[in-house]
């Protein structure tokens, strides 16, 4: 909380951070909220979503145990939310491209909380103007290469399918496509993980994700990859999927091997699961940008955190 006189106020940005840790200019992180599913086809909700995470992250502690470090003191400016543009998706998508760019080229680490998927279309067009070696770590239980669907190719069926047009993609925790995205991936060579993995041995699967992305990577997670039972709360859940563990090893796993520049949660339906899906989303938020940010001074090498501590 920050205080105004004698009175106490709760500031309305990610972690409730006073002025001194939210401020624009000493931030090392932005957060953009976009509160947008115009192109949902299942379940919506997902204009709910960075609110939520928003205000879940309130109950966070900016204390990181595994990290042993108060990662807040990077600096995390959240903007206000993005307005939906009802032009239609195409027009939206350019919104997010121009948002996410007026930051990128400042030099900030942009996480863009959805809303919907297809808005990482947009956040990728936008650091790939200031990274144009970038590949993208596509973490999803859906393919999202549908070449257009439901009358649009920049809906959230197609976004993967956009942004492997631009630059090297890889899918992770695929477990539900169309015959169309399955013959996409074979004819495409498309680098592309299935959940669960053979053998059920995921750890080993993290080096051979990391052979194939590049040395800049965003990072974009829809938080169905996660299994329904600890995230129900998404538009389109898959049985099956990661579960905590495995997917913040694979996140730290290319926070300590790539430069993490950019990334985006998104697909969070709050009215969809329990409470606690808000601050799970929260939390791996908190924790991307901290691996991101870590990772730049080797805060992440050695054992880290309390566990390797005696």
């Amino acid at each position: 909380m920050s205080e105004t006189g004698s009175f106490p106020w709760i500031p309305g940005n990610f972690l409730a951070l006073p002025p001194d840790q939210s401020d624009l200019d000493g931030a090392g992180v932005v957060l953009i909220p976009v509160p947008y599913d115009s192109t949902t086809s299942f379940r919506s909700g997902a204009r709910e979503g960075p609110g939520a995470i928003i205000e879940a992250s309130y109950g966070l502690e900016d204390y990181d145990c595994e990290l042993d470090s108060d990662v807040s003191l990077v600096g995390i400016h959240t903007t206000p939310a993005l307005e939906p543009h009802m032009g239609g998706p195409a027009a939206m998508v350019q919104r997010v491209r121009q948002a996410v760019g007026a930051y990128t080229g400042k030099g900030k680490l942009v996480g863009v909380l959805g809303g919907e998927h297809s808005i990482a279309t947009g956040s990728v067009q936008a650091h790939l103007e200031s990274h144009p070696d970038l590949s993208v770590l596509y973490l999803d239980a859906h393919a999202d290469l549908r070449d257009s669907y439901m009358g649009t190719p920049w809906g959230h069926a197609s976004g993967a399918r956009r942004i492997h047009e631009m630059c090297p993609l890889v899918l992770v925790g695929v477990r539900s496509l169309a015959l169309e995205e399955r013959d996409y991936i074979r004819s495409a060579s498309l680098p592309t993980f299935f959940w669960p993995p053979p053998g059920g041995d995921g750890p080993s699967m993290i080096g051979e994700i990391l052979d194939r992305l590049g040395s800049t990577v965003y990072i974009s997670v829809d938080l169905d990859v996660l299994d329904p039972s600890m995230m129900s709360a998404v538009g389109t859940p898959e049985p099956g999927g990661m579960d905590w563990y495995q997917l913040t090893a694979l996140l730290k796993g290319v926070a300590e091997s790539r430069r993490i520049v950019g990334f985006d949660v998104c697909e969070l339906s709050p009215s969809q699961g329990v409470a606690a899906c808000s601050y799970i989303a929260a939390k791996l938020v908190y924790k991307l940008l901290a691996y991101a940010t870590l990772s730049y001074d080797g805060a992440l090498a050695g054992d880290g955190g309390l566990a390797g501590k005696g």
